[in-house]
Order: C-alpha cells, then sequence, then structure tokens
C-alpha cells in the first residue's frame, strides 16, 4: 500500500511563503502529497496546496496580503485603547478587517473544502475556551480568514456559535492534526520566529515575548511527537540569515528559495520512507 503523505504548514505570518519552496521540491522529485493540514499564516498555503494552485498563484496572493494597508490605522488605535479613548472587548480589533477580508475573498472566491484536490484541515482557536478547533468543511475564506485573525490585531470571526481566533494561539504547529487523519509520513514546516535584542516601544516588547512563546511550543511539539513514533515525522525549518519583516513581500523569492533548500535536504529521506512497505 502507498504510504500517505502529509504537509503540515505552521505559523509565521510571510515565512509561511517558505511552503511554495516546500512544493516546488516535491514537484520536481515526482512526490505527490495527499493531506494539507495548516494554521494561522500557513492556513493560506495549505489551502492553496489543496486546491492545486501553482507557486505564481499563490505567490500573488502573498503580495496582495503582506502590504502594510492591510493593518492600516494600527499605531492610532492601539494609542486610543490604551489611553482608554476607545472601547475594546474580545470582539474587538485594532485595524478593520475589511482589506484583508476583501483579498481573501478575491483570491479563494466561493471556494470550499469541497473543491479541493486533496483532504485539508485548518486549525483555529475558539476565543474564549483556548481549545482547537479543526475544520474540513465550510467556506475557505470564512475558515482562513479565522485562522490568521491575530488577537488585538483583527476581530475574531463567528462561524457557527463559536468566535474564533488565529490557529497560532492553540496548535501553531498541527502536527497532530496529520496524524489523526492517518498519515504515514509527515513534512512538518515550522518557523522559529525572530526575537530582539533591544524593544523600544510597547509593541515591541509584546512581539518578542510572542515570538518567545511561539518558539518554545514549537520545539516542544517536535520533541513530543518525535518522541511518540505515531507516524514518520520529518520537520522541515527553513534557515533566514537575514531580517525579514512581516510586510516584507520583496523577500518572498529568498523565503520560497529557502523553503526548498530546506525541504531537499529532507528528500533522500523522505523518499526511502515513501519507498518502504505500508
Amino acid at each position: 500500500m502507498k504510504k500517505r503523505l502529509s504537509i503540515v504548514i505552521g505559523s509565521g505570518s510571510i515565512l509561511c511563503a517558505a511552503s511554495l519552496g516546500l512544493m516546488r521540491a516535491l514537484k520536481r522529485e515526482g512526490i505527490q502529497v495527499d493531506m494539507s493540514v495548516g494554521c494561522s499564516g500557513g492556513s493560506l498555503y495549505a489551502a492553496s496546496i489543496a486546491l492545486g494552485w501553482d507557486t505564481e498563484t499563490a505567490q500573488s496572493l502573498t503580495v496582495d496580503l503582506y502590504k502594510t494597508d492591510i493593518v492600516e490605522g494600527y499605531t492610532h488605535n492601539l494609542r486610543a485603547a490604551m489611553a482608554g479613548e476607545a472601547r475594546f472587548t474580545e470582539a474587538s480589533g485594532l485595524v478593520d478587517d475589511k482589506v484583508m477580508l476583501d483579498r481573501l475573498a478575491a483570491a479563494f472566491g466561493e471556494k470550499t473544502f469541497d473543491d479541493t484536490i486533496m483532504p485539508l484541515y485548518v486549525v483555529v482557536t475558539e476565543l474564549y475556551s483556548g481549545e482547537a478547533v479543526v475544520f474540513s468543511s465550510g467556506k475557505i475564506v470564512d475558515v482562513t480568514r479565522a485562522s490568521s485573525a491575530i488577537p488585538m490585531v483583527f476581530p475574531p470571526v463567528k462561524i457557527g456559535d463559536k468566535l474564533l481566533v488565529d490557529g497560532a494561539v492553540s496548535n501553531p504547529l498541527p502536527i497532530d492534526v496529520a496524524i489523526k487523519e492517518g498519515s504515514d509520513v509527515i513534512l512538518a514546516m515550522g518557523f522559529e520566529l525572530p526575537t530582539r535584542k533591544r524593544m523600544n516601544s510597547y509593541a515591541a516588547v509584546t512581539s518578542h515575548f510572542n515570538n518567545l512563546y511561539m518558539n518554545n511550543i514549537l520545539k516542544s511539539s517536535f520533541a513530543f511527537y518525535n518522541a511518540a513514533h505515531h507516524a514518520e515525522l520529518i520537520p522541515v525549518l527553513p534557515a533566514f540569515d537575514r531580517p525579514i519583516g512581516g510586510f516584507d513581500h520583496h523577500q518572498l523569492p529568498y523565503i520560497i528559495e529557502q523553503g526548498e533548500r530546506a525541504a531537499a535536504e529532507q528528500i533522500p529521506y523522505l523518499k526511502r520512507l515513501l519507498a518502504e512497505s505500508s
């Protein structure tokens, strides 16, 4: 029996575009993917893979989504919220999500999980309980928008009776979903987020601590699932030797290249695993 290969793409903002390099490496080797799993920024690329998009199409979505106008008003609204001039609740965000939603809608349109060429799973977080929620049906634009709802920045998304935020809050690298859905071999692409040596603003300090949390959870996830041995797990961790900001879409070729490079290092081992009988 053919082994079932899954790709899991974790959170990492624009760095998640490295998964396009991963797919490029697999395509060059003629390796077929059977399942796509993602959360947060990774959900966008998991969806593009599951829909069978080419690299150029997914790259154009990245350019549109990581322009600075998508968070227009953030600084003004943050000051107003901290000064008590603006009312802020769990349903609030520091930026209007209209621009983001319009661009997601332009990319995914009315497509649903039924339109994919392989199973797609997207992880989001229920705001009140903090529990991970896994979607495998519904409109792709709604689910990816929810999984990318960075807390405090973008408003949560209501789907059904649940108020949902960024999947990274509960499961920044959802390897467990691929295991549960019967994967034999898992390529898990995760990202160590940049930390700072100096911080001169509230936003910088907050970002630094958030990245520390995410990096520690990422390392713990790999350690746990490697020890559990429920499936063959291959970590794909792109290395970036230059600073990459959250809106540096001009660095996309470099990001994709580093993803392809990291994937290429694992191809020989991946081929051996896939060649073994189930």
